[in-house]
């Protein structure tokens, strides 16, 4: 529950800064008219993620078989491509978001247009929402009521902090804060990626196509299934979740998950050391 609700955090947390900018921005410059504009934008991007994540719960409820493995394991690569981009953007980009914000939104309120406005607050929370539900996809279908639970804390802390960095003015390193908020995704990703190739070691096991050695274990602990430190745990689940623990890993799967560690971790830590 943990990585779903580090997960959750972080993508409602960048919405609800970006949001906070906007407010910010409008009641600075003496445009609080054109605030409701923004949030008509906001409205319209959580109601959309919210249609999108029922559309992909309701794609995957219809699918059986190898259909279904087949696309557990796409959904976990596309979390992890997609989550990959969202770091490095913002190990890039984050120092600057207010600015470039600001920017765009000076273009837009000096032309008077209201519906760009609409657009571009949609724009910027739509994407966060859809990254979310991407993100989520791959644990939704292995722990719904898990992942229900740590989304809905993940956001709630996050408009919480949002709230009072924005609001009471307490001072935080924004920049630090997603330093290492960073690392522990990138940490989670490395998991999905290794989750997303045993899935399509099952798919193709399921098709008949034989995979070599790369679809044989590297390794099986001797750990049953009712021990905690079981990857289906109490404690195991955990480290599933956060490092992609697992009692037992196919050769193809271990080797996914330590290249994507180590190309990864040392890029986004250099990106943001660089800056």
């Amino acid at each position: 529950m943990f990585g779903q609700f580090l997960l959750a955090f972080r993508e409602a947390l960048e919405a609800a800064l970006i949001t906070a900018i906007i407010l910010a921005y409008l009641e600075r410059t003496k445009r609080n008219p054109l605030t409701r504009y923004a949030w008509y934008g906001v409205y319209l991007a959580i109601a959309a993620s919210f249609v999108v994540g029922a559309s992909v719960l309701f794609v995957y409820g219809g699918l059986t078989g190898p259909s279904k493995v087949l696309f557990e394991g796409v959904a976990a690569f596309i979390a992890v491509a997609v989550l990959s981009s969202m770091i490095y953007w913002m190990a890039i980009k984050g120092k600057e978001l207010k600015v470039e914000v600001e920017r765009r939104l000076e273009a837009m309120v000096t032309r008077g247009a209201t519906l760009a406005l609409t657009s571009f607050s949609f724009i910027v929370v739509f994407r966060e929402g859809l990254e979310t539900v991407l993100f989520l996809t791959p644990f939704m279908v292995n722990d719904p009521v898990g992942t229900l639970i740590g989304a809905f804390l993940g956001v709630v802390a996050s408009l919480a902090l949002a709230y009072v960095v924005f609001v009471a003015g307490m001072k935080i390193n924004i920049r630090k804060f997603f330093y290492f908020t960073s690392i522990l995704l990138v940490l989670l990703a490395g998991g999905l990626a290794g989750y997303g190739t045993h899935e399509m070691i099952e798919y193709f096991e399921d098709t008949g196509t034989e995979l070599g050695w790369v679809g044989q274990d590297a390794y099986a602990l001797n750990i049953a299934e009712s021990n905690p430190l079981h990857h289906k745990g109490v404690i195991g689940s955990i480290l599933a979740v956060m490092f992609g623990y697992t009692v037992k890993a196919e050769w193809a799967r271990l080797l996914i998950h330590l290249t994507y560690l180590i190309v990864a971790l040392p890029l986004v830590i250099w990106v943001y050391k660089k800056k």
